[in-house]
């Protein structure tokens, strides 16, 4: 083990996806995590297709869903519906530093382990829990799915060219795990000062309001309600998704300085009356967009990604994920690891987004271990818990 929290100990009980990425990333810098699954797994392992197979006499078949979330973990089975399991899981709170769960509002109290509990065994415990719309509040006990979350949450009314449209990854899962990290980070702080754990709680809905940033003040100061955004910035131009003679590319001019420089690129003035200010430039920005794919389209996307390289107008590609994870500035930064499967053999996973110092490890660790089968662990769990 190697990571900044290699001396942690987390109880996963967490399933879906926010909170899996939530323990992923506490695993990723080091800290022990072990996923607690109910015996017929975490509904993940049971997403697909796709599905991806190992060895030829190997019957079971991987969620690929699954191996995005669940890396650096051990799974245990337990039964919290039967009390062995439930004593051999108080056993484990009392030396466990956190604990994650992300049920319904109500449902850990049922099982015999509301936070008063929690606490009795371990003070010192940090308590993660992530519901879909908030533990309180008219709407506590909705389901959280990241989708409805996202609808909810108004993302969805951003989004979009012709008509609101979800993220295509599962964003409000994935905030708020990160949410939930940075809260238990906190809270783990805070207990090294003041020796008690307390509990931190958010929500897939708080994590997509929390993402609103501009577009939230331009309603909560301004008095305007956001519309699709498409392609292109609502607030700066040119800003966006323009169409070349072969691909699409992006350029974001954010400001004065580098609109001037790419009016000095294509040939243009930067002081022409109805494009000199971005306020003028936003207000005519069908017009602006219109010219620059006219001209656009005289070349291929390499032509003008080299031009406006060479003028140091920020601009880059639209690129496909097989691209992306063949791209050598990925693989430079840490962003694929490579893990020993138990019965894929050695695979590819997307790597944690952290390194430290000027080491090339992802998240800090020098290896990575890949997701575990169901219940791989239980056994050596069950005998170092008694």
């Amino acid at each position: 083990m190697s990571g900044p929290l290699t001396d942690l100990l987390v109880l996963d009980l967490t399933r879906a996806l926010a909170g899996p990425h939530a323990a992923m990333t506490l695993g990723d810098l080091g800290a022990r995590v072990i996923k607690i699954e109910p015996p017929a797994g975490d509904d993940t392992r049971s997403w697909g297709p796709p599905f991806v197979t190992g060895t030829a006499d190997q019957d079971d078949s991987v969620s690929t869903y699954f191996l995005s979330a669940n890396r650096n973990k051990e799974s245990i089975v337990l039964d919290l519906k039967a009390e062995a399991d439930k004593q051999l899981l108080e056993r484990m709170i009392e030396r466990a530093d956190v604990l994650m769960e992300n049920y319904r509002t109500g449902v850990l109290d049922r099982l015999g382990f509301p936070v008063s509990r929690l606490h009795e065994l371990n003070p010192r415990l940090v308590v993660l829990s992530i519901t879909g719309f908030g533990h309180d509040g008219p709407e506590a006990t909705r389901a959280g799915y990241d989708q409805i979350a996202q609808g909810e949450g108004g993302l969805m009314s951003l989004t979009g060219v012709s008509a609101p449209t979800k993220v295509g990854v599962p964003i409000g899962d994935l905030v708020a795990g990160m949410n939930g990290t940075i809260g238990v980070l906190a809270a783990l702080h805070e207990r090294a000062l003041t020796g008690v754990g307390r509990v931190v709680r958010t929500s897939l809905l708080a994590g997509m309001v929390g993402i609103h940033a501009f577009q939230g003040t331009r309603w909560t100061v301004a008095g305007e309600v956001p519309g699709l955004a498409g392609d292109h910035h609502p607030s700066i131009a040119p800003y966006g998704m323009f169409a070349t003679a072969t691909a699409p590319i992006q350029i974001a001019c954010g400001s004065e300085s580098l609109w001037r420089a790419l009016c000095t690129a294509l040939g243009w003035s930067p002081d022409e009356d109805g494009f000199a200010t971005n306020p003028e430039r936003v207000a005519r920005r069908s017009q602006l967009i219109e010219r620059l794919e006219t001209l656009f389209a005289t070349a291929d996307a390499e032509h003008w990604l080299a031009l406006l390289a060479d003028a140091g107008v920020p601009a880059g590609k639209v690129r496909s994920l097989d691209d992306v994870y063949t791209w050598e500035q990925t693989r430079s930064q840490g962003l694929v690891v490579s893990v020993d499967h138990a019965t894929l053999g050695e695979i590819e996973l997307p790597g944690s987004p952290l390194r430290f110092d000027d080491n090339a490890f992802s998240g800090g660790r020098e290896t990575h271990a890949a997701p575990p089968l169901l219940g791989q662990h239980t056994d050596a769990i069950r005998a170092e818990f008694g």
